[in-house]
This record gives C-alpha cells, sequence and structure tokens, in this order.
C-alpha cells in the first residue's frame, strides 16, 4: 500500500475517537507494544513498548530506550473532529423518523447537507454485574440532513445561517413504524437492546479517501492525518537515544480539551511521572522535562484557491509545500525561536520540506494541543501540522505528498535527544 492508501485505511477505521485509539492500539500490539493500565502498577523495563488509555478515546505510546534516559521527545494529535452527536433519546418521530443530535465542535455545515452519512461510536451495556463497552459502526450510509429545495427558498444562495435545531437534523427513515433507530443500533452490535445503559454515538462520513493531481480528499483529515502520520513515525523510528519516545493521541480537542481524556487533563503529567520515577527520583522527573521536546501536530490553512486574500501575505502555505510551522503573537501556537530552530534543524536532516504559517492580523486563529499540555508539563515545544483546504468540511483536501513528508521528518525527531546545557545552548543528538 502507498503512504496515503494507509492514511485513507486509516481514516475508515477510525471513524470515532473511540475507534481511532482502538484502531491505532492494534497498529500498536502489531508492532509489539503491550497495553498497560493506570489503574495497575507498572513494572516498565529497558527496551519495554507500552501504550495506555484513557477514556477510552485518548491514547498515550512509549518505550524505554534505557533506564538512564535524559528527557522525553513527545508528538500530540487529537482523534476527535467536528461532527453531530445523537442525543440519548434519539428518536424523533413525526413524518419520518429524524434523530436528535447536537453539533461538536465548530463544523462547515453545508457541506454536511445531501451527504449520505453513518453513524458509529461506544455503546456501555450490563453483563451480569459488569458493564462493558462495546464499539458499534454502521458503516453503510443511513442518515441524510436534507436541504430546502431552491423552489422554497430562493434566499439560500444568498448565505444561509442553519439552525442546528432544526435545519441540521438528520432523516433517519421514511417509515415510522417499519424501522427502529435503538433496534438497529442493537443489532448491529449483535447485542440485545434491553442490555444497552448508555451511548455514545455520532454521525460521520463514510466516504472513502481518494488522490488525484497532487491533492488527496477524505473525511476527517483534521486532524487523522497527524495522527496517522505521527504514529507512522513513532512505530518504524529507530529510537535507541538517550531520550524516550512518546506519541499522544487526545480526544476533545475540538470542543477545547478540557475532559478527563482531553490535553487540559493530567493525562500527559500523570503518565510521564510514573515512567520517570520508575527510573529515579522525584527530581529526576524536572530534569527529564527540562530536556524534553513536544511536537504538538494539527493541521493548518492553505492559501485557498480562490480567495488568497484570507491568508497573510507573506505567509502563504500551499498544498505539496511540505510541513506547516504556525507562529502566533498571542501564543495560540506554542512555535518561537528557539523552538523552531531545533525543529528546523531535524528537518534539515530527515530531508524534509517546511513551511511557515501566520494568520493574517485581522483575523485571529484557533488553539490547538501544545500551549494547553504545556499547562500541565512545561516543555520546549512547536506548533506544527500539514496544509489543507476546508477545515471542518465533513470532506476535506490536502497534499498528496505533505504526509510522507512529515513521517520523515517526525521518524528523525523520535530518533533524537535533546540535552539543554544552559538557557542558551541545547545540544541536538541523533
Amino acid at each position: 500500500m502507498t503512504v496515503n492508501e494507509k492514511l485513507f485505511d486509516y481514516i475508515k477505521n477510525s471513524p470515532t475517537p473511540y475507534h481511532a485509539v482502538s484502531h491505532t492500539a492494534e497498529i500498536l500490539k502489531n508492532a509489539g507494544y503491550t497495553e498497560i493500565s493506570e489503574s495497575d502498577r507498572w513494572s516498565l523495563r529497558e527496551g519495554g513498548k507500552y501504550f495506555v488509555i484513557r477514556g477510552g478515546s485518548s491514547l498515550i505510546s512509549f518505550r524505554i530506550p534505557s533506564a538512564n534516559f535524559k528527557g522525553f521527545m513527545l508528538t500530540a494529535a487529537h482523534s476527535d473532529s467536528p461532527t453531530f452527536r445523537i442525543k440519548e433519546n434519539a428518536e424523533l418521530k413525526g413524518t419520518y423518523i429524524r434523530l436528535s443530535t447536537e453539533r461538536y465542535g465548530g463544523m462547515l455545515c453545508s457541506t454536511w447537507m445531501d451527504r449520505p452519512l453513518s453513524v458509529a461510536g461506544r455503546l456501555v451495556c450490563r453483563d451480569g454485574d459488569s458493564v462493558n463497552v462495546k464499539l458499534v459502526d454502521m458503516k453503510k450510509p443511513c442518515a441524510v440532513i436534507p436541504n430546502v429545495a431552491i423552489h422554497m427558498n430562493r434566499s439560500a444562495n444568498d448565505g444561509m445561517k442553519y439552525n442546528p435545531a432544526v435545519d441540521m437534523i438528520p432523516l433517519y427513515a421514511a417509515g415510522i413504524n417499519e424501522v427502529s433507530f435503538s433496534d438497529d443500533v442493537a443489532r448491529v452490535a449483535e447485542i440485545e437492546k434491553d442490555s444497552i445503559l448508555s451511548s455514545d454515538l455520532m454521525l460521520y462520513c463514510p466516504e472513502d479517501g481518494i488522490e488525484f493531481n497532487g491533492l488527496i480528499s477524505a473525511p476527517r483529515l483534521d486532524d487523522l492525518q497527524c495522527a496517522f502520520a505521527s504514529l507512522e513515525a513513532f512505530v518504524s523510528a529507530d529510537c535507541s537515544t538517550e531520550s524516550v519516545p512518546v506519541y499522544c493521541l487526545f480526544d476533545n480537542e475540538e470542543v477545547g480539551s478540557l475532559t478527563r481524556q482531553g490535553a487540559d487533563s493530567t493525562f500527559l503529567k500523570d503518565v510521564l511521572s510514573r515512567i520517570s520515577n520508575a527510573y529515579g527520583e522525584s527530581e529526576d522527573y524536572s530534569r527529564r522535562v527540562a530536556n524534553s521536546f513536544l511536537v504538538s501536530c494539527d493541521n493548518a490553512h492553505a492559501v485557498h484557491p480562490n480567495h488568497p486574500e484570507y491568508s497573510d501575505q507573506n505567509h502563504t502555505v500551499k498544498l505539496g509545500g511540505g510541513i506547516v510551522i504556525k507562529y502566533n503573537a498571542n501564543q495560540k501556537y506554542t512555535s518561537d525561536a528557539v523552538s523552531t530552530g531545533i525543529f528546523k534543524m531535524i528537518c534539515d536532516r530527515a530531508g524534509a520540506k517546511y513551511q511557515t504559517y501566520a494568520n493574517r492580523a485581522d483575523m485571529p486563529g484557533g488553539s490547538t494541543l501544545g500551549n494547553i499540555s504545556n499547562a500541565h508539563v512545561s516543555l520546549i515545544s512547536i506548533d506544527i501540522g500539514l496544509p489543507q483546504l476546508a477545515m471542518h468540511s465533513a470532506y476535506e483536501t490536502a497534499g498528496a505528498d505533505d504526509t510522507e513528508n512529515m513521517i520523515r521528518a517526525l521518524k528523525t525527531f523520535f530518533a533524537t535527544s535533546l540535552t539543554q546545557n544552559s538557557s542558551a545552548k541545547f545540544e541536538i543528538n541523533t
């Protein structure tokens, strides 16, 4: 398989954050990694490969090259994308069966309309005295959010304001007596409906990714493209260095990360401190954090072919132009001169292309994982991404060569260790 074919397969197997983490865990297991639980005592060994999951939708993986490691080399991407979450009492019955939903994150609403959609997520089920979590995926199209015909809304092409409680309600079935959403979910999950206690279900676009003319298009490129690229680099990198390579995949970035499993939780600090405490005194944790580097990976806005005016004049990034280093004066991104200089050296060693991005001064951008994670674990950090168009659309577009370019750079990154000799001098060893 080509890199992009592998990317499309990863996206297809990751319709929700729960599936993304489950699929990532399978890839890690096949690469020799062992799952450990936060509730267990950790017995880590030199040369060991591990991963831990929190909340079913966030994952941190690491390996121990040496008991005398000096720091951590981390990447972080996110598993979630804007979508419509299906409410607990889902069925709205009237002329048809519709699904009661709520917007999750900030999406381009129009791109979700008149498009075949499917449903996936997790079910919490009763099993005797236990409660089990089961993933479910309808896979095939089973819902649609229909537009109002132009004949009934003559101003539809003059700009629309969508009411999520009215305009964005998905149609599930034509006949209210022949179909039951809850019955269908139970049947696909192969469980008894009465055993379902609760659920986290959502809509998703089930269309396959495609490659054409130096471009790729697929659902959920933000941020599964970075999640995949950093995972590929992590699994394949030669990490016989003085640093512990760490792969992070966080949920809930699209809604601020302030959850038990988000980047604005204790998850990262808990894992890093437990690794460090297994090989030293408590002070060693702070020393190792000082010799660490975080690459926050979240896609970036490419210059739009029809609206170049939305891009800053000297910071237009293009599809196929390589990794995007993101800057923001108000620290929405963590990139600074030190972290950028170090990362550029790593890219040069890898033969990876890079370009720089900043918002227009009158167009504030969003935040991402880097500064949120840094509030809990203060690391030298940089925010990067891959250039794309139509971010937060149901179907997005990026450059065909950029995924492989990020893999190349991050593979070298994971094979690198950093030593901070002073506030003004850093050693970068590969």
